[in-house]
């Protein structure tokens, strides 16, 4: 990877039909996560998110609450916003589809691939689901003839619309995702989309005129665009697809959209025919993570055990919180999440491995050293192997994050934290201190206890940035953390000699359970 690679990232754009839950923060964080370790490799990133506003749910929705459609999104989107800020996620660009930005590009793309003669007008017959937004067909539905994805009512449409011809590319598409293994991820997503297409594909409704809050059809505006036709361009807006051809030139084909395993179809099947008729390249890769379970039962407001991130975060911290969804759930699988478990994670992890090894190392820096790291040429018979698992550490870490496995690269990075714990315990810094004659040896151990953290908090830079930045601060590091890079590390000896270290302070208190 050359210096400055672009990378592109996104998140679905989250509908403001109410506040998130924490699988909206799950996913966001994942794509936050990678966003900060491409950068933290060098790349030259572009992470978007957003919210998708239009559709007749909303409308709908402030109609009940008396207020206008945009009145009611700008109240929720705020919650979304500031959501993010609490858990620090990175993002470049948030789009949001009411903007008029992005209402000129869903013109401007309608009106292209109706000239070309892709949009025709029609009538629409059928059974549409409003919750999803979502078109069926009879035989989609399930044994009680509801919405396949959400299992609620349907309801019988009919009215005038424009159609996509998206039969006309259903080959293909199908040939691209068979020729293209990682466009589709992980492997059970890619298959029901090829066996979803492969039952053949039908021409898609593109707009409705039973509501009005949407981007009218350029060409009809008692028509608006359908709302997933108006949402997925979204991705195209904020690169300047319209107004900056270089920058657009630079970061599309989208490098990941990460998406819940339930809009899988959306991104890889209407978006692929969609970027098909605009003559534009497929995004490289389509990922579809699970979803969170909560003490073995699927999130739902009817069963009311949907998870408040913010109650979270404000509980433990946002930190906690990232490390816990990260490390516990294998990206691609669903996930269980209890309160019970985040404790643990926090009290074993974080408290005990993390921060006890932090505080001790300073606490002994200060105790024997006032606080002043010296390089030494004296080696203890542990040294060695220290420095040997750091190198080892870093090179696999950085494949793992580059192959998406971050479960795997925060256990890594965790066996190097035990390994380093263990460190203090063979080499007893407080028995070296009693001998004037091992003077050199106790130095050589505190310097590779700092550059051991020094190491672990770049590490970790990506799953818990507060937390990074609080131990690269208390290691007496005055410099900018954001400039910080894996290159840093990629040689033992980053801290200079002399170094003086700051002061222990608690990363993470035990939380006390009754």
């Amino acid at each position: 990877m050359s210096e400055n690679t672009p990378f592109y990232i996104t998140t679905p754009i989250y509908y403001p039909s109410a506040k998130l839950h924490i699988g909206h923060a799950y996913c966001t964080t994942i794509a936050d996560t990678i966003a900060r370790f491409k950068r933290l490799a060098g790349y030259d990133v572009f992470f978007l998110t957003g919210s998708d506003e239009h559709g007749q749910k909303i409308q709908q929705a402030a109609e009940k609450e008396g207020v206008t459609p945009l009145a009611y999104v700008d109240r929720i989107v705020a919650g979304f916003q500031e959501l993010w800020r609490l858990l620090g996620i990175s993002y470049d660009d948030f789009i949001r589809t009411s903007e008029p930005r992005h209402h000129e590009l869903v013109q401007n793309i309608f009106q292209r691939i109706y000239d070309q003669g892709d949009i025709y007008k029609g009538e629409y017959k059928g059974l549409y689901c409003t919750p999803c937004e979502s078109y069926w067909t009879e035989l989609q539905l399930d044994e009680h003839g509801n919405c396949p994805d959400c299992h609620r009512p349907v309801q019988e449409v009919a009215e005038e619309a424009y159609f996509f011809r998206m039969s006309k590319y259903a080959d293909r598409l199908l040939d691209y995702i068979q020729s293209h293994p990682d466009f589709i991820r992980p492997v059970s997503r890619r298959n029901e989309m090829i066996s979803f297409i492969e039952q053949g594909l039908e021409d898609l409704c593109v707009s409705r005129t039973s509501f009005d809050w949407g981007i009218p059809v350029p060409f009809d505006p008692k028509h608006v665009v359908y709302v997933w036709f108006d949402a997925l361009t979204n991705y195209l807006t904020p690169i300047g697809y319209l107004h900056d051809k270089e920058t657009f030139r630079k970061y599309w084909p989208c490098d990941v959209h990460l998406v819940g395993k339930e809009i899988v179809r959306f991104h890889t099947i209407i978006w692929g025919c969609m970027l098909m008729a605009l003559g534009l390249d497929l995004p490289k890769m389509v990922y579809g993570h699970g979803w969170l379970i909560v003490d073995g039962a699927k999130m739902s407001k009817s069963v009311g055990n949907v998870v408040d991130p913010i109650a979270l975060i404000e509980e433990f911290g946002a930190d906690a919180v990232r490390y816990f969804l990260l490390r516990e759930i294998t990206l691609g699988q669903d996930g269980n999440i209890s309160r019970d478990a985040l404790i643990g994670r926090i009290n074993s992890d974080l408290a005990n491995d993390l921060g006890n090894l932090l505080h001790r190392t300073l606490s002994m820096a200060e105790k024997y050293r006032g606080g002043v790291i010296t390089k030494e040429a004296a080696q203890t018979e542990f040294d060695a192997s220290i420095e040997e698992m750091a190198a080892e550490t870093v090179r696999t870490y950085t494949a793992q994050m580059e192959a998406m496995e971050l479960s795997p690269a925060i256990r890594t990075v965790w066996a190097f934290i035990s390994r380093t714990n263990k460190y203090i315990d063979e080499t007893a810094p407080w028995t070296l201190a009693k001998d004037e004659a091992k003077a050199g040896q106790l130095d050589s151990v505190l310097y590779h206890l700092v550059e051991a953290l020094h190491e672990i908090s770049i590490l970790v830079a990506p799953f818990m940035p507060g937390t990074a930045r609080r131990i690269h601060a208390q290691l007496g590091f005055a410099d900018d953390f954001d400039a910080a890079r894996l290159v840093d590390i990629a040689h033992w000896g980053s801290v200079p000699d002399g170094h003086t270290v700051g002061t222990a302070q608690q990363l993470f208190p035990r939380i006390e359970v009754a």
